[in-house]
């Protein structure tokens, strides 16, 4: 299910080719942590096995594209390359890097598998708010919403073939905190991730309308783990929701608006904005009150190692915040509630930002996403984007304010706090 590799296959089916595929190994990636590359590492033995089974060539290449790409290029005598896209500054670098030392008679070629309607075709600019994207992505999705052509066993096998891959020498090569362990409730690869999606549609599809902001309730996917590290195609997910729209409508639109409107718009936000992980990304409006608030009083102020350690006075901040260290994976609603707190306990929106970005990034299994950045979560939250701006109050300005009477209102919050109560 990845345009990418299928546009791949299509070119060296024409030209009578054999098929590589290469993923790039780096030893460190922003803030993640073993328990993200465990996830990525297992989801790839996963994709090696199929192309073993397809004649495709799998290649685990230990490096920064730019260092290790170019010279497989030269060596393999490719003809071709096409990549995936990615709207981040580092993985935007790397494809940059890699063009200008390529050999100039090889074609490279990007194609945007991560987004249904890709990125630069659903806009050509920056969009205000899910309002302004919504009607361009929907009159785009009847030519992009379609069936996969199947991938076929690849006709013509290499000259050599692949090394093989030594896994345990991929987990020694990382240079990245082992401390964060991995979870258990999330299996990684493909076949693990449409399990999960087969699970959502027959069990909490139905509830998805109207439960999925009950942290007490199971409505959520869950997916996002798969959708992040492309073990699972969006695309995919909504063509399988899609045909139970006749029994649960509300939840079907509820689930497009949040996999493809408000996802896309995350991918924009990222694209067109080089800031979109600093407030100076934020709207001006949204820069000046932060700023006129800044020097605001307070009521609480913590570390990030308080914060970390889930160690606030707000049980339910702390529950949610061990949710995510414990299970990779805080939900939805509390993101927001999660976000606007540490603005309103930490000495500035610059410092929210950064511990909000900093914990996301290093528990989150879907962090270090578009969707991370800009969604529910840190700009969103700290900085108003793609939000409005509301009625003025301390420290927080005209950004939308949340806090725990209204949680209190929303749902059982002794529940959710008993749940994830610190272990004493």
């Amino acid at each position: 299910d990845n345009w990418a590799f299928l546009y791949a296959q299509r070119l060296a089916l024409k030209q009578e080719l054999p098929l590589h595929v290469c993923f790039c190994l780096v030893p460190k990636f922003l803030e993640a942590t073993i328990r993200h590359y465990d996830f990525m590492l297992r989801g790839l033995q996963e994709v090696a096995e199929e192309c073993a089974e397809l004649n495709i060539s799998f290649h685990l290449l230990l490096g920064y594209a730019t260092d290790v790409l170019p010279a497989f290029v030269v060596e393999h005598g490719v003809g071709g390359l096409v990549t995936d896209f990615s709207p981040l500054r580092l993985p935007r670098q790397w494809v940059e890097d890699v063009r200008e030392r390529l050999p100039e008679d090889v074609p490279f070629a990007q194609v945007d598998a991560h987004n249904i309607v890709p990125c630069w075709v659903a806009s050509p600019k920056q969009e205000y708010s899910a309002r302004t994207i919504r009607g361009k992505i929907h009159a785009q999705l009847p030519e992009f919403l379609t069936e996969f052509p199947p991938i076929v066993r690849h006709p013509y096998p290499p000259s050599c073939p692949a090394e093989p891959i030594a896994w345990e020498a991929c987990y020694s090569s990382l240079q990245v905190d082992r401390t964060v362990k991995e979870v258990e409730w999330a299996t990684p690869g493909t076949a693990a991730g449409l399990a999960v999606l087969k699970s959502f549609i027959t069990e909490r599809l139905k509830s998805f309308g109207s439960q999925r902001n009950d942290p007490n309730k199971a409505a959520l996917s869950n997916l996002s783990p798969w959708f992040h590290f492309g073990q699972v195609s969006t695309q995919r997910a909504i063509l399988e929701v899609q045909k139970h729209r006749h029994k649960y409508r509300e939840s079907v639109e509820a689930f497009v608006e949040e996999a493809v409107v408000r996802r896309e718009l995350a991918e924009n936000f990222c694209y067109y904005n080089e800031n979109y992980d600093s407030v100076q990304g934020a709207s001006d409006w949204a820069q000046t009150t932060l700023k006129l608030h800044a020097k605001d009083k307070r009521p609480y102020l913590y570390s990030l190692q308080e914060l970390e350690q889930g160690t606030t006075h707000d049980p339910l901040w702390n529950a949610a915040q061990l949710q995510m260290v414990q299970e990779g994976k805080m939900h939805g609603f509390l993101r927001m509630y999660w976000a606007k707190k540490i603005l309103e306990w930490t000495h500035s929106p610059e410092e929210a930002l950064k511990f909000a970005i900093y914990l996301n990034d290093r528990y989150e299994l879907d962090g270090r996403d578009p969707n991370g950045y800009v969604g529910k979560r840190c700009l969103w939250s700290i900085c108003g984007i793609h939000d409005q701006g509301w009625a003025e109050r301390a420290i927080f300005g005209k950004i939308r304010y949340m806090n725990y009477a209204g949680c209190k209102r929303k749902f059982d919050v002794d529940q959710f706090e008993h749940r994830y109560a610190p272990a004493h």
